[in-house]
C-alpha cells in the first residue's frame, strides 16, 4: 500500500469514522496536482490533497474528475 494511502486512512479513522476503506484507495493526480481518494463500494469517503509539503488536507470538496 502506497505510504500516503496509509497516511490518509490514519488520519480518516482519527477523525472518528468508521466506514472501512477498500483497497482501491489510492492517490490520483488532476490539474498537476495529487489527491488521496479513499473509497468503497458504497462511493468515495474521503479525499485529502497532498500539500507541497507532504502534509495531507482533508477536502470538503474536491474536482468531480478524480472519482473515476
Amino acid at each position: 500500500m502506497d505510504e500516503m494511502v496509509r497516511r490518509a486512512m490514519a488520519a480518516y479513522f482519527r477523525s472518528g469514522w468508521i466506514d472501512q476503506p477498500a483497497n482501491t484507495s489510492s492517490v490520483r493526480t488532476h490539474n498537476k496536482k495529487e489527491y488521496v481518494v479513499l473509497e468503497n463500494v458504497r462511493g468515495v469517503l474521503a479525499v485529502y490533497r497532498i500539500k507541497n509539503d507532504g502534509f495531507l488536507k482533508r477536502l470538503k470538496r474536491w474536482p468531480a474528475e478524480i472519482e473515476d
